[in-house]
């Protein structure tokens, strides 16, 4: 699906790791069509190939596919809108600012999951044996926690918070329909509004 708008625009998923984000993004793609991009996707082939990977080895995987999502969104045409799937606040905020402007991004939206620090430290910890190789293990709990008390969203455009405990998915599936002033014939059959 495409906008129908001369924008170029692009939906950050963000929010902390454990967060949601890839479960809420993949719900979004499914009800509107639209490609995704995931910092994860980008990176995980490569921390498979040169593992082991340790925690300094991972940010700079973590940070190469950050650009090379730039590169990819760069090289789309105007009408395609992608989600992108990350934890937008590992870098500062004017690497994705450069990001954005580098692929022509116009108009940006975001969808934010909001965890408490210990809803947060519980799903990582649940995961840990499920995590690929390479990823930070239980001796992140303690900065996934503090991270958990400071996160913000981004804010470089209009910023839907979702709670991350239970996301409202058909309300975050009504405002995209909004902010993406997509006709109403693409509009969800849904009776909640957000």
């Amino acid at each position: 699906m495409t906008s129908h708008t001369e924008e170029k625009m692009v939906v950050l998923v963000n929010g902390i790791p454990a967060s949601g984000k890839s479960t809420l993004t993949r719900a979004m793609a499914d009800r509107f069509g639209f490609p995704v991009l995931t910092l994860d996707s980008l990176k995980e082939p490569f921390m498979a190939s040169f593992a082991p990977v340790d925690r300094l080895r991972n940010r700079q995987l973590g940070c190469a596919a950050y650009q090379a999502i730039w590169k990819v969104v760069g090289q789309a045409p105007t009408c395609c809108v992608y989600l992108i799937d990350a934890w937008f606040g590992f870098q500062p905020k004017e690497v994705l600012q450069q990001g954005l402007e580098q692929a022509g991004i116009t108009r940006v939206l975001e969808l934010w999951l909001a965890i408490t620090p210990d809803e947060a430290v519980a799903r990582y910890q649940s995961r840990l044996t499920d995590r690929m190789p390479g990823h930070p293990g239980a001796e992140y709990l303690p900065e996934l926690r503090k991270l958990a008390e400071t996160a913000q969203p981004m804010a470089l455009g209009p910023v839907l918070q979702l709670n991350a405990a239970d996301p409202d998915e058909a309300a975050a599936s009504a405002w995209l329909q909004r902010q993406l002033r997509l006709p109403v014939s693409a509009q969800p059959a849904l009776s909640a509004s957000g």
